[in-house]
Order: C-alpha cells, then structure tokens, then sequence
C-alpha cells in the first residue's frame, strides 16, 4: 500500500466526489432499482440491470475512493523546497524548440488533468522535470521525441 500524496484541492476533490455517491448517487440508484422492480419479472427486465450495473459501479468507485483517502497524504508546502521542481511545484517553460511558454503544475496521478495543466510526476514530462531548477535546460524522451525545455520560474 503506497502513500498516495494530493493537495488540499485534491484531497477535498476526492472526498467531495465520496460524499456525492454514498448519498445523492446510492439514492439515484435505489429509486431506479425500485421503480424496475415494480415493472414486473426482474429476470428479463432490462432497466432492473442496467441500475444494478450502476449499483456496482457506484460502490466499486466508493471503495477505490475510500482506498486512496486512506493513503493519502495531504502535501505540506512549507517543508518543501521552493527553488526545485517536486510535486506541487507550479512550473514555467519555455519550449526551446518551438518558442512557445508553458505552465503546468506537478500531481499526483490521482490529481493529473491536462486540460488544467495538471501533470502527473509519473508521466514522461514529470518525470523529466522533477528535481531540477530554475534556468536549467532539460531533454525529455517521450514517444513523439526529444522535448527540450527551459525552466524560466517554479512556484508554489
């Protein structure tokens, strides 16, 4: 069992998401559960199954919830340093290939989503940043090539 480390917005996040389905969504799926059952012969009813489908995805995600709650983690940002790349670290780039400047925060996976420029310390470009400083050069591999960037600021 590994510690699972998350940001305060990360944890609340997760546990937002656990409060939701153990109560709104179990409710949602009771209800539907009911109303199948009373259309008659749950053997060949198709609504019956598809709810309890989502009956049992609902508690499997709950308990995946629970499971990385309980190893969490919450990130202390005063005991780490501020002038290297770690997780929770906010990081500015500069693509030296392209020229293009880049921002991204460095996550847990639980917490990574591109979209937000969230980046997991686990994927290539995390990876590859990790442990290094401001106005250093770094390559990293990825499957598309060699992205060579340049950390021109780290915050938290």
């Amino acid at each position: 069992m590994n510690e699972i480390y998350l940001t305060k917005e990360g944890h609340q996040k997760l546990m937002e998401e656990l409060e939701l389905l153990k109560t709104t969504r179990r409710r949602e799926i009771s209800k539907a559960i009911g109303v199948a059952r009373e259309h008659g012969d749950i053997s060949e009813n198709a609504e019956y199954d598809a709810a309890k489908d989502a009956q049992a995805h609902n508690e499997m995600r709950i308990s995946e919830l629970e499971d990385k709650i309980s190893r969490a983690r919450i990130l202390d940002y005063e005991n780490i340093a501020k002038d290297e790349v770690l997780i929770g670290a906010k990081v500015k780039l500069e693509d030296l290939n392209s020229g293009e400047k880049l921002e991204y925060i460095l996550v847990s996976e639980e917490e990574a989503d591109y979209s937000l420029g969230k980046v997991s310390t686990t994927s290539p470009v995390g990876r590859g940043l990790i442990g290094h400083k401001e106005n250093e050069v770094v390559e990293i591999e990825i499957p598309a090539g060699t992205l060579k960037y340049k950390i021109t600021g780290i915050s938290r």
